[in-house]
């Protein structure tokens, strides 16, 4: 079989503690999903879960100890930062149990839903999909993958980021509105998860906006920390 230009390569993650690499298919992320960053972005309440999507080429991988890179995007004046929890698909399956959930979890990593905030407000306000606000080049930003059986109790661990040293964003996934069983349950009700798919889980309040030259360092206890740096537009 013959293409009729050279495809890029699979976007890949590193998985820790081996030299094989974690194939992205797809980048599932869940809006609002914890209480505190509802109320900042004006909701309240336990609203049904809801989801959106980022191109797998959207994705950064970050090698552990290392600092990568994210440029500047165009059009935007209000680059966001929202750290995650992030969940690997190794197993896939349609309409999952959260109680069967485990199974299907290759394993977690730290990643970073970069949003172009001023974008995605003026896509709400016309009632339009606001991709342009959320699923653009380098806007998915994601460390090692930590296997399951290594991660600890990711569902009681502290999330945070750090912007320049700074605290900006800190809290507890505990404090998921829907935690990992409930987000999967409900995802695989409307998509087929397959092996390669990332989930990200939602972010805790303190969202904010970054410009080029910071730097951001975020973690999930028990996982591999993701460091970037925000790079002047081209």
């Amino acid at each position: 079989m013959s293409f009729v230009f050279e495809p890029k390569p699979q976007a890949s993650v590193a998985v820790v503690g081996t030299q094989d690499r974690f194939p992205i298919r797809r980048i599932y992320c869940v809006g609002r999903n914890y209480v505190e960053h509802a109320k900042e972005m004006g909701f309240t309440g336990r609203e049904a879960p809801f989801f959106f999507l980022k191109p797998s080429d959207a994705a950064v991988p970050v090698e552990a100890g290392q600092t990568g890179s994210v440029e500047y995007p165009s059009l935007t004046h209000d680059l966001q930062h929202e750290i995650e929890l992030v969940v690997a698909i190794g197993t896939g399956g349609r309409r999952i149990k959260a109680a069967d959930t485990q199974k299907h979890i290759f394993g977690y990593g730290v990643g970073l839903d970069m949003t172009r905030r001023d974008l995605q407000g003026e896509m709400k306000k016309q009632g339009r999909p606001w991709c342009i606000g959320k699923a653009f080049e380098q806007s998915a930003p994601i460390g090692p993958i930590t296997p399951a059986a290594q991660a600890g109790d990711v569902a009681n661990a502290e999330i945070f980021l750090q912007v320049n040293g700074n605290d900006r964003q800190r809290s507890n996934v505990s404090k998921l509105i829907w935690n990992i069983g409930e987000i999967i349950e409900h995802l695989s009700a409307a998509w087929d998860l397959q092996p390669g798919d990332l989930i990200y889980s939602g972010t805790p309040e303190g969202v904010a906006a970054v410009v080029a030259g910071d730097t951001l360092t975020g973690g999930v206890a028990g996982l591999t920390p993701l460091s970037i740096k925000i790079a002047a537009a081209s």
